[in-house]
């Protein structure tokens, strides 16, 4: 676990140059982890995956989501 924690500082760290560039890499890795967990989620929730045939005309909204965390919005896929 160590190595990838590493490996991934390292990822992060490559492009940045300032406090806000770390602040906006962190912001999107945040949020792509909780999209990656929030479709976990509604897929098993649901019982199939997005954009199955077994989902159609089953009324969910396709409209956009969002969260807000404290200051942090995050507008979801």
């Amino acid at each position: 676990m160590q190595n990838e924690t590493n490996w991934l500082a390292k990822e992060l760290a490559r492009d940045c140059r300032t406090v806000e560039d770390i602040q906006e890499k962190l912001n999107d890795l945040f949020k792509d982890t909780i999209q990656h967990v929030f479709e976990a989620e509604i897929d098993n929730h649901l019982g199939y995956k997005k954009h199955d045939n077994e989902g159609d005309h089953s009324g969910n909204s396709l409209g956009r989501k969002s969260l807000l965390f404290g200051n942090l919005l995050l507008k979801l896929d």
